[in-house]
């Protein structure tokens, strides 16, 4: 039986440990969505996602993906893509654009798990200064990018679109490379897909995950606005092709 959270307080959650194996990381539902809330969600490996017309329901699965941000793997055809296509990347510039994307019908029933409430969530987590987005522009359109939260010196990537071939790799890259330069352990992807094993992602035991997130959510933050006013030309320098 999950547990079920209430409003009043922000900070009480289950040991994970108490998740269901099926299905795989159901650990509560109820609560609200609120920026305290969300943040000591995170800081303890768990996060919400469920659907139009469910509660707010909170996961932690075991195994968890994450990725390492220096073990990125760029394939070869992008390495090459990036010699010709004028992609410029730009950090925190517009998380509103990159979130609304993000959130955009992708199928043709219109299904999206980035609900209105979500948008307003982690709009008020960006404007805290723990949510952040990556933009990937060509000749001054938006094509791509990504958002997700970061505390202490983990990131939690939430979601990513692409309007053009490889722009979310594209802003990946870019976050993987800013990540590691600033000192960053981890980026949790959540959920497994093969397109993230692909690209170096891995699984771990949640254990683990818990015992990472203790050490890197106590270290201070980058310090710095992550948006530095300049547009960015991706490289592949540092990461391993494939």
């Amino acid at each position: 039986m999950i547990a079920r959270l209430a409003r009043e307080d922000r900070s009480a959650f289950p040991d994970v440990r108490h998740a269901l194996r099926h299905p795989n990381g159901l650990l509560a539902l109820g609560g609200d969505l609120s920026p305290e809330r969300l943040e000591n969600a995170y800081r303890r490996g768990i996060f919400p996602w469920f659907g139009a017309g469910d509660p707010i329901l909170w996961w932690s699965p075991d195994p968890r993906t994450v990725l390492f941000p220096d073990r990125l793997r760029i394939a070869r055809s992008l390495a090459k893509r990036l010699r010709k296509d004028p992609f410029r990347v730009t950090m925190d510039r517009t998380f509103g654009g990159v979130i609304s994307a993000c959130a955009a019908p992708r199928d043709e029933e219109g299904g999206t798990w980035i609900l209105p409430e979500m948008v307003v969530a982690y709009t008020a987590l960006h404007r805290r200064g723990l949510a952040h987005s990556v933009e990937v522009w060509q000749d001054g359109e938006l094509v791509g990018g990504l958002y997700g939260v970061a505390i202490g010196r983990a990131f939690f990537g939430e979601s990513m679109f692409s309007r053009a071939t490889d722009a979310s790799k594209v802003a990946l890259l870019h976050l993987c490379q800013r990540l590691t330069q600033w000192g960053y352990g981890l980026i949790d992807c959540q959920m497994r897909t093969e397109h993230l094993i692909r690209l170096g992602a891995m699984e771990i035991p949640r254990a683990e995950l818990i015992r990472r997130l203790d050490r890197l959510c106590r270290q201070p933050p980058h310090d710095t606005d992550w948006d530095d006013g300049l547009e960015h030309l991706p490289r592949v320098d540092g990461h391993t092709k494939t």
